[in-house]
């Protein structure tokens, strides 16, 4: 499968990068780096993890956040990498807006 990642995305993930970043000198590239290989594996498995919101959403393997994205045709599209730490209706709010 083809993977596309949104530009809301990718500003998810330099503000995460940048959040961990701050806490220890090189933990924002470990973040980036595993975050990136969660993405990359939506390639094999995109599609199969349940909807919340109106997206797929897959969980980081090492990080608290969700990847929610979409399947169409031969195509992931990475629409949200959220903190799933955040409240609930703040998830919900930044995936209507970009729904």
């Amino acid at each position: 499968m083809k993977i596309e990642i949104s530009a809301g995305a990718e500003a998810d993930v330099a503000d995460g990068y940048w959040f961990y970043e701050r806490q220890s000198i090189g933990l924002g590239d470990y973040f980036r780096s595993c975050i990136f290989a969660d993405i990359e594996s939506l390639r094999y498995f995109g599609g199969i993890h349940e909807i919340e919101y109106g997206f797929h959403r897959s969980l980081s393997k090492r990080f608290p956040f969700g990847l929610y994205y979409t399947v169409a045709d031969d195509c992931v599209t990475v629409v949200a990498v959220l903190d799933l730490r955040r409240q609930p209706l703040w998830i919900r709010e930044s995936l209507d807006n970009r729904g």
